[in-house]
C-alpha cells in the first residue's frame, strides 16, 4: 500500500488556493509583458564612436 506524505498533500492544497498572479500567466497582463519585450527588440542598439 503507497502512503501519501502529509506535506504532499498541504503543498497541492496551498496552491490550489494561492491567489497571486504571474506574469507569464495568459492576460492583458502576458501581453503587455510580449508588447514591451517586441518594442525593446525593435529599438536599434546604439554603439559609442570610438575616439
Amino acid at each position: 500500500m503507497k502512503t501519501e506524505k502529509r506535506w504532499i498533500a498541504a503543498t497541492i492544497k496551498e496552491a490550489a488556493a494561492c491567489k497571486t498572479r504571474m506574469p507569464w500567466e495568459r492576460g492583458l497582463r502576458r501581453q503587455a509583458m510580449i508588447a514591451r519585450r517586441k518594442a525593446n527588440e525593435a529599438q536599434p542598439v546604439r554603439h559609442r564612436a570610438s575616439a
